[in-house]
């Protein structure tokens, strides 16, 4: 199944027309982004990433946890006038002020920007709502998310929630801190870290199949054994100047990046 998906996608990409991939990346280069934002593209890898996924600017797309909007940033400028997306927001925790920063910060983001993301439709990934029209959505991704899910228990509600936006046929594209394989799981990944074959346990119980995977996001010189877990890393840096120039030397995760695919039956 994995080889067959991997060679569909490789036929399809070549297909794929060079304005399409021009679009993609003048979406990146685009003056709205800020430079700071930019910056961290030599570890985010945006074209690749998201080319990898199988975007194309006529898709129905939904975004997961866009935290900052980062990714957003990309995503909907992109999409605007031949596509569309859904971001797909965390549904606010008072007691959890990181989160409460974030959600300000996004809802900031596009009411400074309505040219930009006017046409981006928000939602709340809750047990008791939709992400998106069940059935919609061509792609779901969702970036450094799991660990949060799996910190509060909710992983398989939330994986359910993704299949249940896609289309048969449709993808759901996952980036995330990669841990040990050789360390046992963390059920709660207090770490930030989860191990590529518990991703992947974890889709394919919510009925996905896994059709391929990158090393986009690779980083061999991650060591994955710091005290203050993945935060220890730039962009966070939670130990402050602590070892920094080492932290910052390494840079940011080591990342899987894997595409499931709602299987159409």
């Amino acid at each position: 199944m994995f080889g067959f998906f991997a060679l569909v996608s490789l036929a399809a990409r070549a297909e794929e027309t060079p304005a399409q991939d021009d679009r993609l990346k003048e979406a990146i280069a685009g003056d709205h982004r800020s430079e700071e934002n930019k910056a961290r593209d030599k570890y985010r890898h945006p074209f690749e990433t998201l080319t990898f996924f199988g975007i194309e600017p006529d898709m129905t797309v939904v975004e997961i946890y866009p935290g900052r909007g980062w990714y957003t940033e990309v995503l909907a400028p992109y999409l605007k006038g031949s596509g569309t997306l859904y971001a797909a927001e965390h549904p606010g925790d008072p007691s959890y002020a990181a989160v409460q920063r974030s959600l300000e910060a996004f809802d900031q983001k596009v009411k400074d920007a309505p040219e930009l993301y006017r046409e981006v439709t928000r939602t709340k990934l809750t047990k008791d709502g939709d992400i998106a029209p069940p059935g919609s959505a061509d792609l779901v991704v969702t970036f450094r998310n799991l660990h949060s899910f799996m910190g509060s228990g909710t992983e398989q509600e939330a994986l359910a929630a993704m299949f249940k936006a896609l289309k048969p046929g449709g993808m759901l594209g996952v980036v995330q801190h990669r841990g040990d394989p050789n360390v046992k799981q963390d059920p709660k990944a207090g770490s930030g870290y989860v191990n590529e074959d518990h991703v992947i346990e974890l889709a394919e119980k919510a009925g996905f199949e896994l059709a391929e995977k990158s090393e986009i996001n690779a980083n061999p010189k991650d060591t994955k054994d710091y005290a203050k877990g993945v935060w220890t890393l730039p962009p966070s840096l939670r130990l402050g100047d602590e070892d920094r120039e080492k932290y910052l030397a390494i840079g940011e995760s080591d990342r899987m990046t894997l595409k499931f695919v709602k299987p159409a039956r």
